[in-house]
């Protein structure tokens, strides 16, 4: 029987590596998770609620459940995804009861970079390159705000297909529909994209643009300002009941001028700081050394035609004071 021990010692041994092993990889997914799971329900804080409702599932299965899995990564994918299409219904009752408007939250131009990982040269992919340029700007407010538009089912196909290069056969079984079906869902969902994407800038335009809002809004130059602002911009501002904000969408660069000259005239130590985001250029807004809040722009051959005012301290957490 000694002689047994030592034999029987590294095999114990070796269990545990591999399934300190297996515990790695699968924690190293947690990353690409939250990515989905943001592009899905368009703030953090869902984000993470969803991915930690995925691990909890992952390890509640029995050992040889979980031994039985033999794709780890796709099978928490499926449940990531199943978790977010329940929780985008409840989600869109709760915004219907939010203080003033609802936004998603503006993230850092580099938070889940290289986390998409859709082909684009995959044949599911239809040949419009504006349903392929939708990859690059994947987390931006211009996408997520068009995502808002879309059926819970369509905003999963969309992203599960589109960004992550999930096969219909698969998202098939997510979303309850025939793989035949669920393509339809994603051309549905193409649909809302090209709408919602207006005559697009170079990002070196799309700056310049902003830098002379910047400039104009805060010289107090009405003139300027309107002279960057497309005639139809609209203005939207996200309080969260927390922070007075305008309680509507401001539509018209008069308006939307005229907001903004108001708003300097009351808080004349307001200073715009320079950040990248997932739409180019933006701003940290500061008042008397305050984080107040972050701006972020849409640009077109128009000028600005969509301005994102955040406001609300609860998605302002992944910015630096």
């Amino acid at each position: 029987m000694p002689e047994d021990r030592p034999f029987e010692s590294a095999e114990s041994g070796k269990v545990e590596r591999d399934e300190s092993r297996a515990l790695d990889s699968v924690m190293a997914e947690r990353h690409r998770l939250l990515s989905l799971a943001f592009r899905m329900m368009g703030t953090l804080a869902d984000a993470e609620d969803v991915v930690q409702e995925t691990y909890v599932r992952w390890y509640r299965l029995e050992p040889e459940e979980r031994d039985k899995i033999a794709a780890p990564a796709a099978w928490l994918t499926r449940v990531a995804s199943r978790i977010s299409l329940d929780l985008l219904g409840s989600a869109r009752a709760r915004r219907e009861t939010y203080v003033g408007q609802w936004l998603p939250e503006p993230v850092p131009a580099d938070l889940f970079a290289d986390t998409a990982v859709a082909p684009l040269n995959s044949s599911d992919l239809a040949a419009d390159p504006l349903d392929r340029v939708t990859l690059d700007d994947a987390v931006s407010m211009a996408l997520l705000t068009v995502l808002e538009a879309m059926t819970p089912a369509e905003r999963v196909t969309f992203v599960l297909h589109d960004v992550f290069g999930v096969p219909f056969d698969e998202i098939a079984g997510v979303v309850g529909r025939s793989a035949a079906a669920t393509r339809q869902l994603a051309t549905s969902a193409r649909r809302h994209v090209r709408r919602g994407r207006r005559a697009q800038v170079s990002p070196h335009q799309h700056d310049e643009v902003v830098r002379a809002f910047r400039g104009a809004t805060a010289g107090g130059d009405i003139e300027g300002l309107l002279r960057v602002l497309s005639p139809h911009v609209e203005l939207r501002v996200d309080g969260g009941g927390f922070v007075n904000a305008a309680p509507r969408v401001i539509r018209g660069s008069d308006h939307v001028a005229r907001w903004f000259m108001g708003v300097m005239r009351k808080q004349p130590a307001l200073r715009f700081e320079r950040r990248d985001t997932a739409d180019g250029l933006g701003f940290i807004l500061r008042d008397e050394g305050r984080r107040y809040g972050i701006i972020t722009f849409d640009v077109s051959d128009q000028g600005v035609t969509n301005v994102w005012l955040m406001l609300n301290p609860m998605k302002l957490t992944n910015w630096t004071l």
